[in-house]
Formats: structure tokens, C-alpha cells, sequence
């Protein structure tokens, strides 16, 4: 990976903030509409193979989150999860995160979360989904399935206590054109399931047949540098093995590229 220069944070004026969503939200109704995409549907018919799962904890101690509005992000995930939960995709289908969830408003239930906004950590209605569309995309790169649409997020907000996926591993989602889109490429059906317990947020893909495959994702070519204006930016390769069930390996894939700028600073205080 060539070392690659970020410019600072733009701040874009309300006006053309407006006007640009109504744009791009249009553009993905059309999509939606009268594209050729066939998008995949829930279904409640259980598919008996596992391919992968995973599960991310509810509530974490981030500094200068207020704890509720986690404890919010709660009730916008348990509105969530059963327009997705039972997503099933045949042959050629694509999954829509947003076109299963519908837009986030108040009418619905959803509360205030935490969103990031032109890297500034904030609050908006629906705010905490991103931890779904993260799981979702993180477990899906350990199948065949094909990612069509992913959005990185363009700021590394939080130091890496506890983290125990790579830099990069997650996709931000943003209604209705920051939309996390997964084809299935394959002969056989997959079908997404997702619930929640009392303190994690729980995944798995399952399929009609038995995998094939199983996949390690890993990172390369990781890189903190400091930029022309002041700050640091974050920069990696996501790849990933691909083995067969007897452990033999026969391929090592490029996933995705990644980066970002930093909201805290990566260097440590001096101490006595």
C-alpha cells in the first residue's frame, strides 16, 4: 500500500448538506424502484449449516459518550433487528440493510444515539445502528458471499482498548445511500440471523449446505502517520486466508482498503 496523504476534515455548509442527501436519497429510491437488482427478502425457513458466527458486546465505556445514549442505541437495535433478522439470499439475490430497516424515525420508536458527523461524536435519531451493519459486514467476509456496497468510516474515534477484530473490519451506515449491499454470488441459499440478549448483539450466517471454506481475516501493511495540517491518520490492508475444511490452504484474497483520520492522539503522555 502506497503511503497515502488525508486532507483535514471538511466542513460543509448545512445548505449543501441538505441538497446533497435529497440528491443521493433520491438516487437510491430510484435504485430501489426500478433497478434490476433482485434484493433478498426474510424469510422464516431455517437453514441448517452454520458458516460463521459472531457477537459484540451492548454497552462499553467510551470516553465522553454519555451511557445513555448506548443504553438508547439499545432500543433502536431491538427496532432493527427484525427487519433484517431471517434475511434470506438465493442465487443472485442482494441484501439491503436499509432497504429491510426503512428509515430510523421518531414515529417508529427509535431514540437519540450516538452518530459520528463530520467527525464530531454527536447524537441523531436511530444513532447506534452501525454496531448491526458492522456485525453484519465482519461475519459476511468470512463466507462467499460478494460485498457489493461498503462504506468505511472515514474517522478512527477510539483507541484500541478491547478491540480484538483489525482496524477496518466494520462498515458505517448512513440512510439510505451509506448502505451496506451483499450479493450472493454462490449456488447455494444463506440466510442472515440476528438476535439480541441482555449484553450482546448476536450474528450468524447459516446456509442450506455445508461450507466449503473457512476464512482468517487479517491486516497488512498497518500505518499511523502524521499529516501536513497537525493530526494522524490510520491506514491498513484487510485480507484474508481462505481454507479448506481440512485446514489446507488454497487462497490469500485482498478484501478491503482502508483508511482514516484519528480523533485522539496515538502518541502517550510522557509520565515520571
Amino acid at each position: 500500500m502506497n503511503q497515502k496523504t488525508m486532507s483535514s476534515p471538511i466542513k460543509r455548509s448545512k445548505i449543501r448538506l441538505f441538497w446533497g442527501k435529497q440528491y443521493f436519497s433520491m438516487k437510491r429510491h430510484i435504485l430501489w424502484i426500478f433497478g434490476r437488482t433482485k434484493f433478498s427478502k426474510r424469510s422464516k425457513s431455517i437453514l441448517p449449516f452454520l458458516c460463521f458466527s459472531h457477537e459484540t458486546p451492548l454497552l462499553r465505556e467510551l470516553k465522553d459518550v454519555d451511557m445513555y445514549l448506548q443504553r438508547n442505541k439499545i432500543t433502536n437495535l431491538n427496532i432493527a433487528v427484525p427487519k433484517v433478522n431471517g434475511a434470506t439470499l438465493h442465487p443472485g439475490e442482494t441484501f439491503s440493510y436499509w432497504k429491510l430497516i426503512g428509515k430510523p424515525t421518531k414515529r417508529k420508536g427509535y431514540l437519540n444515539g450516538m452518530i459520528l458527523q463530520n467527525g464530531v461524536i454527536t447524537n441523531g435519531i436511530g444513532g447506534g445502528l452501525c454496531q448491526l451493519s458492522n456485525l453484519i459486514y465482519w461475519m459476511a467476509v468470512h463466507t462467499p458471499l460478494t460485498i457489493v456496497e461498503r462504506h468505511r468510516h472515514g474517522y478512527d474515534v477510539f483507541p484500541d482498548a478491547d478491540r480484538t477484530q483489525p482496524f477496518g473490519s466494520g462498515a458505517t451506515c448512513f440512510y439510505n445511500y451509506g448502505d451496506l449491499m451483499i450479493r450472493n454470488d454462490t449456488d447455494e441459499i444463506y440466510r442472515l440471523v440476528i438476535e439480541i440478549s441482555d449484553t450482546h448483539l448476536k450474528g450468524a450466517w447459516t446456509s442450506n449446505k455445508q461450507p466449503k471454506y473457512t476464512y482468517r481475516v487479517y491486516e497488512r501493511e498497518h500505518i499511523i502517520q502524521p499529516e501536513f495540517w497537525g493530526g494522524y491518520s490510520r491506514h491498513n490492508l484487510l485480507w484474508r486466508k481462505i481454507c479448506e475444511n481440512s485446514g489446507e490452504l488454497i487462497d490469500d484474497e485482498f478484501v478491503v482498503e482502508n483508511h482514516a483520520i484519528m480523533m485522539y492522539s496515538p502518541l502517550l503522555p510522557d509520565t515520571d
